[in-house]
């Protein structure tokens, strides 16, 4: 995967964001550690008592950089969608620097730049507008809403039945959906820095059933809606980096025909 990734992103890897994000959406995985939202992304897991560490994947494993931007990328993008930056992590945003000129590229320095331009409390307003709103937002971030028109459907249990079979299991005190797409981008980001540890194929599965068909259609819906001054850069983000997932799991399914 790292090799094919690299010539599918045709040059861009060096785009991807090495942003350490703290997570707000955490799922565990049975019999293993729980993400602590209260720390970094890469300092964020904890192993239960007598664990055999040999089944967490970053601490015994030296990750690939392709799949640790990989990871960092997703965590991002899930830690923007479940709740709107607070001053901090904007603070950090708009420190992000970027020297590629590739598209992705592009979008960190003008997600930087956004996360400069506006308050906590403007993209706070902007974050209800878009996701919540009065009755709903503009938006529903939710697979089964993007495949059928109808919350809680197929997708759902779609989803459930294949987090069952990874033993992935929604952490207690998060009543969100599975398949609000922060939690598709968490479980991704687990998936690619060996977290939640599954084989390729899996990953690679997972992408195309419950990621692929509609995230891509979010992130453009993201970048046109109404409401988004700051969310619109998010939605350029995500766009771009799951057309180019798409393009290298492709071509890595190509190769192994």
């Amino acid at each position: 995967m790292p090799g094919s990734y690299v010539v599918a992103c045709q040059g861009q890897a060096v785009a991807f964001v090495r942003y350490r994000v703290t997570m707000r959406n955490p799922f565990r995985q049975h019999g293993q550690g729980m993400m602590n939202p209260d720390l970094l992304s890469d300092q964020a897991w904890e192993q239960p008592d007598g664990a055999d560490a040999s089944i967490f994947g970053a601490g015994t494993d030296v990750l690939d950089d392709i799949d640790q931007a990989r990871a960092d990328e997703y965590a991002l993008l899930a830690s923007l969608l479940i709740t709107p930056p607070d001053s901090e992590s904007l603070a950090r945003l708009s420190c992000l620097q970027d020297n590629s000129d590739a598209p992705l590229g592009r979008a960190h320095i003008a997600l930087a730049q956004a996360a400069a331009s506006y308050s906590h409390d403007a993209i706070c307003r902007e974050y209800s507008e878009l996701f919540i709103g009065v009755g709903r937002g503009e938006l529903l971030p939710y697979a089964s809403y993007y495949l059928t028109g109808f919350l809680n459907e197929r997708p759902l249990a779609r989803l459930r039945a294949d987090m069952a079979r990874f033993g992935i299991e929604r952490a207690e005190g998060n009543c969100e959906p599975e398949d609000h797409l922060a939690s598709i981008c968490e479980m991704m980001s687990g998936f690619a820095c060996n977290h939640f540890p599954v084989s390729h194929d899996e990953e690679q599965d997972f992408f195309k059933r419950h990621v692929e068909p509609w995230a891509g259609r979010f992130f453009s819906d993201l970048e046109h809606a109404k409401a988004a001054k700051f969310y619109r850069s998010v939605g350029t983000v995500g766009r771009l980096f799951i057309e180019i997932d798409s393009e290298a799991f492709a071509m890595a399914a190509r190769q192994n025909a």
